[in-house]
C-alpha cells in the first residue's frame, strides 16, 4: 500500500507538466511546413500556367477554350494542392518534437501530429491568399485602363476585343473614344441579364456606330447585334470559367487540409520509428477481399 501511494503522487506530481509539454505547440515546424507547402505550390501553378492551365484568362483564345479545358484546369489545381500541402504536412509532423512516453497511452500524439499539419496548412492558404491579392493590387494598378483614364468598366478587359469590332472604320478622324467604349461597353455587359439588351440601347448603339463609323442603317443594326450576341458568349464562358474556378479552389483548398493532416501523421510516425496507422495503410486496399487457400 505505501509503494502504491508513492508511485500515485509521484504521478500526479508530474502529471501537470509531462501534459503542458505534450501540449506545446512548435511554431518552427508549423511555419517551415507552411513556407514549404507555399513554395511547391508556386512552382506547380507556375508550371501549369506555362503549359496553359491556368484556370481562367480574359484573352479571347482562353474564352474559345473547351470546358474539358477549363475542368482539366481545375483538376490540376485539385492534384497541385493534394502535393503541396502534402509535402508541407509531412515536413511539419516530421520536424515536430517527439512527444512524451505519455502520449503513447493513447493517439494523442496522431492528433497532435495531425493538428500541426493542419495548422501548416492554414498558414500555407494565408501566405497564398496575401501573395494573391499584392498580385492582383499590382496587376490592377499597372492595367491600361486604370492610368489612362478613370471611364474604364468592367467590361473593357473582358469585352475588349467586341468594342473593337463594334468601332471599327477603315477611315475615320482621330478621336477619344474611351468614354464611349465604356458606355458601350456597360450596355453589352447587360446582354447577358434576363431581359437582355433593351430595345432603347440598342437603338442608341446603332446610331453611335452609324456616326462613328459612317455605316449605313442597316450594317449598324447587323454590327450591333452581333456584338450583343458575342458579348452574351463572352460573358457566359467567363462566368462558367468563374464557377469552376470557385468550385476547383474550394474543393482543393478542403482535401490539402485532410492530406496535410495525414501527411503530418504519417511524418511523424516516420520521425519516432513507428509504422504506419492502419487508417493510412488500409486506404490503399480498396476492400479487397482475401483468397480462399486452398485445401491440401
Amino acid at each position: 500500500m505505501a509503494i502504491e501511494a508513492l508511485v500515485q503522487d509521484e504521478v500526479i506530481e508530474n502529471r501537470l507538466p509531462v501534459a503542458a509539454d505534450r501540449w506545446r505547440i512548435h511554431w518552427s515546424s508549423i511555419v517551415a511546413g507552411a513556407f514549404a507547402a507555399a513554395a511547391l505550390s508556386f512552382i506547380l501553378v507556375s508550371f501549369g500556367v506555362a503549359v496553359g492551365l491556368g484556370i481562367s484568362s480574359t484573352s479571347p483564345t482562353w474564352r474559345d477554350a473547351s470546358a474539358a479545358l477549363a475542368l482539366l484546369s481545375g483538376l490540376y489545381l485539385i492534384l497541385q494542392a493534394v502535393a503541396s500541402f502534402g509535402f508541407g504536412g509531412y515536413v511539419a509532423g516530421r520536424t515536430t518534437r517527439q512527444a512524451n512516453a505519455v502520449s503513447a497511452i493513447d493517439d494523442d500524439g496522431e492528433r497532435w501530429d495531425g493538428l500541426h499539419g493542419l495548422m501548416s496548412w492554414a498558414l500555407a492558404v494565408l501566405i497564398g491568399g496575401v501573395f494573391l491579392a499584392f498580385l492582383g493590387t499590382a496587376a490592377i494598378d499597372r492595367s491600361p485602363a486604370r492610368t489612362s483614364t478613370g471611364n474604364a468598366t468592367a467590361a473593357e478587359p473582358l469585352l475588349s476585343y467586341e468594342l473593337d469590332k463594334l468601332f471599327r472604320a477603315p477611315r475615320r478622324p482621330p478621336a477619344d473614344l474611351r468614354e464611349t467604349r465604356a458606355e458601350a461597353g456597360r450596355i453589352l455587359m447587360t446582354s447577358s441579364s434576363h431581359g437582355g439588351v433593351s430595345s432603347d440601347d440598342r437603338t442608341y448603339l446603332v446610331q453611335q456606330v452609324t456616326a462613328l463609323t459612317g455605316l449605313t442603317g442597316p450594317d449598324s443594326e447587323r454590327r450591333v447585334d452581333a456584338a450583343i450576341a458575342d458579348s452574351r458568349t463572352a460573358i457566359n464562358r467567363a462566368r462558367r470559367s468563374s464557377i469552376i474556378l470557385a468550385f476547383s479552389v474550394a474543393a482543393a483548398t478542403l482535401i490539402g487540409a485532410v492530406v496535410a493532416w495525414a501527411a503530418a501523421v504519417a511524418g511523424g510516425r516516420h520521425r519516432d520509428g513507428e509504422p504506419l496507422p492502419n487508417w493510412i495503410v488500409s486506404s490503399n486496399r480498396f476492400h479487397r477481399t482475401p483468397r480462399a487457400m486452398p485445401v491440401p
